[in-house]
C-alpha cells in the first residue's frame, strides 16, 4: 500500500493562524495579535519546508492552500516565499492550484493584485451571510456592500473565485435561505461553498447554547428542508454539489479539497495544521503545536511537529471511506479492501442499498440523495464490526 497515496495527489496546506476578530461559531485554531512580524512567520514557514522536503522527494505537487485563520492578512511577499519555495522543493503539475482564503474585511485591490503576481489562481472568500444582520450575530466585521466590492476585486484578479455561506442561522426561514442563495448564485463565479451552522462546544456560540441563550436557531426539519432546498436551486443553476456542502460548475472543483476527500498525501505547515504522509512505506497523521509562539519555538528547536503518528491499514481504510463518501463520485470498494484486508461487511451493504442509502455501481459506493444528510449514521453501519 505504500502508493496508495497517488490515487489522491499530493498538496501543500499552510496555516495563517491570525484573524482580526474572532468569529463566536468558529472553532478553528485562529488567533487575535496586534503585532505579527511576518519575517519570523516567513522564516518558519520555510524552515518547515526545508525540514520535511527530503522525506517527501520524488513527488509531483498538485495544490498549495493558505487557509486560516485569516490569510488575505499575510503580505504578498510572504505568500511569494512560500510558493517559491515548493517550486524548489517539488516539480509541480501542469495545474497546480494555489489557493488563498480571504475575508472580505481584509480585501484590498493592492494586496490581491499582489497575490496573483505571487502565484495564486484561486480565491476563496468567507463571505458568509448576505444579510447584514445576520452577519453582525455571526461576529463578522464586514457588511453586505463590503463583502460585494471585495467578491468583485476578486473577480477582477482571479479567474477562480470561490465564496462560503452559512445556512440555518437564527431566525432564517426556508424562504429566507432559499432567496439569500439565489442572491448567491447570481454572484457566483464557479463554486460555492454552503455550510449548515454547527454549534461547537468551546465556541462563544457553544458556550451560549449551554445556557440557553443562543435562541432562533432553526428546528432539526427546517435545517433538513434548507439542505434539500440547496441542492435543488444549486443543481437548477449548473452548480451541483460534488461534496456534501461544495458545489461547483464541471471542472471547477476544489482540487486540494479533493486531496482530502480523495484520501491523498498532504502536508500540513503552521500553528495547528494536520497533514497525512506516507514515508517509507508508512502512512503517518501528523499535527502541530496549536499556539502560535509554540510552533514557532518548536519550529526555531527543529520541528514545527506535535505528533506522528503512524496509521494502521484498518485506519487508513476508516479514513478513507469517511472522506471519500462524501463525495458524490463515491469511493471504490475495491481499494478499499485493498486497505484494510477484508471488505465492506456485505450483510450491511445490502441493508443500506435496499433502504435507498447507498447505491452501487460496479466497484464504486457511493450515497443516494436520500442518503447523503445522513452520512454519518451510513458511516456507523458500514464501518460496524
Amino acid at each position: 500500500m505504500t502508493d496508495d497515496w497517488r490515487q489522491g495527489g499530493f498538496g501543500l496546506y499552510v496555516h495563517w493562524p491570525f484573524c482580526q476578530a474572532k468569529c463566536p461559531y468558529c472553532d478553528f485554531n485562529s488567533h487575535v495579535s496586534s503585532r505579527i512580524d511576518q519575517r519570523v512567520w516567513v522564516a518558519a514557514y520555510l524552515a518547515e519546508l526545508d525540514r520535511n522536503a527530503p522525506d517527501l522527494s520524488g513527488r509531483v505537487l498538485n495544490t498549495i492552500f493558505f487557509g486560516g485563520g485569516t490569510p488575505s492578512l499575510m503580505e504578498p511577499d510572504t505568500v511569494a516565499a512560500v510558493i517559491e519555495a515548493a517550486r524548489k522543493y517539488w516539480p509541480v503539475s501542469n495545474d497546480l492550484e494555489i489557493t488563498l482564503e480571504a475575508n472580505p474585511g481584509s480585501v484590498e485591490a493592492g494586496r490581491f493584485a499582489g497575490y496573483r503576481d505571487a502565484g495564486v489562481n484561486r480565491i476563496s472568500m468567507g463571505i458568509q451571510a448576505l444579510n447584514d444582520d445576520d452577519l453582525r450575530r455571526l461576529g463578522r466585521i464586514h457588511s453586505v456592500a463590503e463583502a460585494r466590492a471585495a467578491f468583485d476585486i476578486a473577480r477582477n484578479c482571479f479567474d477562480r473565485v470561490s465564496f462560503d455561506l452559512i445556512y440555518a442561522r437564527q431566525n432564517q426561514t426556508l424562504a429566507d435561505w432559499s432567496e439569500e442563495l439565489t442572491q448567491a448564485l447570481s454572484m457566483a463565479v464557479d463554486h460555492l461553498s454552503l455550510y449548515q451552522l454547527t454549534i461547537e462546544d468551546g465556541t462563544a456560540f457553544g458556550d451560549r447554547y449551554a445556557r440557553g441563550k443562543l435562541r432562533g436557531l432553526p428546528e432539526d426539519d427546517t435545517a433538513a428542508d434548507m439542505y434539500l432546498a440547496t441542492q435543488e436551486i444549486c443543481a437548477r443553476h449548473d452548480l451541483p454539489a460534488y461534496e456534501v456542502s461544495n458545489h461547483a460548475r464541471s471542472g471547477a472543483e476544489s482540487r486540494h479539497n479533493l486531496i482530502y476527500w480523495r484520501y491523498g498525501d498532504y502536508l500540513g505547515i503552521g500553528p495547528g495544521a494536520h497533514g497525512r504522509l506516507t514515508i517509507n512505506r508508512q502512512r503517518y497523521a501528523t499535527e502541530t503545536h496549536q499556539i502560535p509562539g509554540e510552533w514557532l519555538k518548536a519550529v526555531n528547536s527543529g520541528s514545527g511537529d506535535l505528533i506522528r503518528t503512524p496509521l494502521s491499514t484498518g485506519e487508513q481504510a476508516e479514513e478513507y471511506m469517511m472522506m471519500c463518501i462524501r463525495l458524490s463520485q463515491g469511493l471504490d470498494m475495491e481499494r478499499y479492501t485493498k486497505l484494510s484486508d477484508s471488505p465492506i461487511n456485505p450483510h450491511k451493504l445490502t441493508q443500506l442499498i435496499d433502504m435507498g442509502m447507498v447505491e452501487q455501481d460496479g466497484t464504486i459506493l457511493r450515497a443516494t440523495a436520500t442518503g447523503r444528510p445522513v452520512l454519518n449514521a451510513i458511516l456507523r453501519e458500514l464501518l460496524a464490526d
